[in-house]
């Protein structure tokens, strides 16, 4: 699906819970008319169900739902959904009730007869608490992470150019997006800025990745579990999908998804209905989902390890980031902006990189690419005690000129070996590609450019 979003960004999915037919569709129009999503129900069994079956952000519930209490059902939902906003509305409104509600765990109080502009009014108020929460929630993940941020737009690359363009013009649509680029080349970058340039930015945004769980957990990280489901299951989790109502969950290293998970994601994807660990019931989740990888997908679907009606659900639309080797002018002004970064408290300034550093830089071949970079930048940053960075900072493989040897000239085997990796590495798309010329296993190519310093 590749339509335009419509949507208002700071829509919420709200639950009305009155056993009175008429003040359920007076809330359900009026909060509908604010661009609200809405689901009327009339006693607590089905607001239970609704909310296991979806995630809400806001619950208006009647103190009184027939012979049932109000007041016994809020606990229940905020079990269900700890994010769930709660406001009790009555007829019968005095202190003592407002004032169990609030122990009860409700957020606000709405007495009886409530006029649109009142439910209005509270409505924005709840809306502007839940984005204070997640604009929170990110500051804290954006003040916890120690990388720079990479600035895609000042790319001069042609090839980056084009697929900074491509992110922009999908962004705005709800079509499945396929980052394929090496290792470090930023595309967990481009995900974040494509949900940025969204409809969904002001919703939450997710990272998952796939090869750094078990099988069992990745299941669980993603689609939740309930107590019990596996050993370590000592209470529920409501799952990366759930956590990211209305937002947008990446999928790292997409390649690396086990057989046993890729029909429950597409069938996600296809119908957007999923089940947590250890549960028969089916849930309803509206997320859009990126993608990416540093591996051959197409091969991985010839070799068996990938379904193909899956690749197919996530390839819609394909964005290929280059490496950084092929983006050669982009290196220094790159390095400086994260030299920049990692001088930013220091009492003597770091000036920059001297004209032969900088060459050094512009030369490498890059095999882990923006992350190498950033690796290399932060040691100079250490160990420097000039104002300007010289090549001697750099790492030996990087540090001075190695031209090839002569025709006939006398050189180790080891030296030889170190040769003949980095014009691979220079030549070759990704790592995997590389180790397949070279006739070696992924590890043993991480062993020898760790000796060689590549």
């Amino acid at each position: 699906m590749s339509d335009t979003v419509t949507t208002n960004p700071f829509s919420l999915n709200i639950l009305v819970v009155d056993d009175e037919i008429n003040i359920r569709k007076t809330l359900s129009f009026c909060l509908e008319s604010e661009g609200h999503k809405v689901v009327a129900v009339s006693n607590p069994t089905d607001a239970k169900a609704e909310a296991t079956r979806r995630n809400f952000d806001l619950a208006f519930v009647d103190l009184r739902l027939g012979a049932e209490k109000g007041l016994d059902l809020i606990p229940e939902l905020r079990t269900i959904s700890p994010w769930m906003k709660i406001v009790v509305i009555t007829a019968y409104a005095s202190i003592d009730t407002a004032v169990q509600s609030m122990k009860a765990g409700s957020a606000d109080y709405l007495p009886k007869p409530f006029t649109p502009i009142q439910v209005k009014h509270l409505t924005q108020k709840i809306a502007e608490m839940r984005q204070l929460e997640q604009n929170v929630s990110s500051l804290q993940e954006t003040l916890g992470r120690t990388n720079p941020e990479v600035d895609l737009s000042s790319s001069t690359s042609p090839a980056m150019q084009r697929a900074i363009h491509l992110a922009q013009q999908v962004a705005t649509t709800e079509a499945t997006v396929l980052i394929r680029g090496e290792s470090g080349t930023g595309k967990g970058v481009l995900v974040r800025a494509i949900h940025g340039w969204s409809p969904r930015a002001q919703k939450p945004f997710g990272t998952v990745s796939c090869p750094s769980l078990s099988a069992e957990l990745l299941e669980s990280e993603l689609f939740g579990h309930v107590k019990g489901a596996f050993t370590s299951a000592v209470r529920d989790n409501p799952g990366r999908i759930a956590m990211c109502e209305g937002g947008t969950l990446f999928l790292d290293e997409i390649g690396d998804l086990p057989l046993a998970i890729q029909p429950k994601l597409l069938r996600f994807i296809q119908d957007r209905e999923y089940e947590r660990v250890g549960e028969q019931l089916t849930r309803r989740a509206d997320i859009r989902v990126i993608t990416a990888t540093n591996v051959d997908l197409d091969k991985a679907v010839r070799d068996g390890r990938f379904r193909e009606d899956l690749l197919y659900r996530l390839n819609v639309i394909q964005i290929e980031l280059p490496p950084l080797r092929e983006r050669r002018d982009d290196i220094v002004p790159m390095a400086e902006r994260m030299l920049l970064f990692f001088t930013r408290n220091r009492l003597k300034p770091v000036m920059g990189f001297s004209p032969e550093a900088a060459e050094a830089l512009r030369q490498h071949a890059w095999p882990g690419n923006v992350r190498e970079l950033r690796n290399v930048v932060e040691r100079c940053a250490i160990l420097t005690t000039t104002e300007w960075i010289g090549p001697e900072l750099l790492p030996g493989a990087m540090s001075g000129p190695r031209p090839d040897p002569v025709p006939g000239a006398l050189i180790s085997l080891e030296k030889l070996e170190e040769l003949h990796i980095r014009r691979v590495l220079a030549t070759t798309k990704s790592l995997e590609e590389a180790a397949e010329i070279l006739g070696i296993d992924a590890a043993t190519l991480w062993r020898r450019r760790k000796k060689y310093g590549i």
